[in-house]
């Protein structure tokens, strides 16, 4: 089901792990931003979408990991778009034979045979230093970076003043690391580069989690004391690792322990 979060634009979240799928509504259709996760809530949006009675102009993946970059056939052939370097990522996977496979392998077990693979990854690469998405709706800038992973990208739909975070500014999840030769200063650049367009956000719309009102400060210091503090080899006074974690999360300690021991690896503490 879909819910506003700011003018002209709505959210669909998912049941597990909670992906929100972004519509933002156009003259003619709307831009539809990583949708997710299951044959049946894609389903469900392009219902809603229809009830809506507004087709889908264009895709935008924020990044390229699976539940970022999936497609449903009643979406349509509108245009998907990402950075050069999301798109290349994906173009580098579905050239091997066994690349679904792969994908599968990372699935959770709960929906593993309910994630519709036959149309992901197929983006087009934007040119580098392109900076709107190209559509025929409010202006959507492109924030790219180089936090979590290759080619990440936030949305600011400028018009409405929201922030479409991607993987990053999560209210349940702590900050995650690509395998980068420095994933700490990456993340630390990701996060100057959202913290550049703060005052322009009213909602923050994360990859993960809570649309947050007037929340976007207060979740940018929680992540950048995170990554500081296993920058420094200390443990994170975190609530999203803590006793205080939302239930049925508390498997993201299990994450947060193992990055940061492979941290303490590449650092060689």
């Amino acid at each position: 089901m879909l819910s506003q979060a700011a003018e002209g634009v709505l959210v669909h979240q998912s049941e597990l792990l909670e992906n929100n799928a972004i519509v933002v509504q156009g003259r003619e259709g709307v831009l539809l931003v990583d949708p997710g996760l299951t044959d049946d809530e894609l389903t469900c949006l392009a219902n809603d979408l229809r009830e809506l009675g507004q087709p889908v102009a264009a895709g935008f993946a924020t990044h390229p990991d699976w539940d970022h970059a999936l497609w449903h056939a009643e979406f349509g052939d509108a245009p998907r778009y990402g950075t050069a370097r999301c798109a290349a990522d994906l173009r580098d996977l579905l050239a091997k034979p066994d690349w679904k496979t792969l994908i599968a392998e990372g699935l959770p077990p709960e929906i593993a045979g309910d994630v519709p693979l036959d149309l992901f990854g197929r983006i087009t690469g934007l040119p580098a230093g392109t900076a709107y998405v190209p559509w025929d709706g409010p202006r959507a800038r492109i924030i790219e970076h180089p936090a979590h992973s290759p080619g990440h990208a936030a949305l600011l739909i400028e018009e409405r003043g929201v922030l479409v975070a991607g993987d990053m500014l999560s209210d349940v999840l702590v900050p995650m690391f690509d395998t980068a030769a420095d994933p700490i200063e990456d993340y630390l650049a990701g996060l100057r580069a959202l913290e550049a367009v703060a005052d322009d956000v009213e909602v923050l719309i994360p990859g993960h989690g809570s649309v947050g009102t007037d929340q976007i400060s207060r979740r940018i210091d929680l992540d950048r004391a995170y990554v500081q503090a296993l920058r420094d080899g200390r443990e994170p006074d975190d609530p999203r690792i803590g006793p205080s974690a939302k239930p049925g999360w508390e498997w993201v300690r299990d994450l947060h322990q193992g990055q940061a021991q492979r941290l303490a690896r590449i650092s060689g503490g």
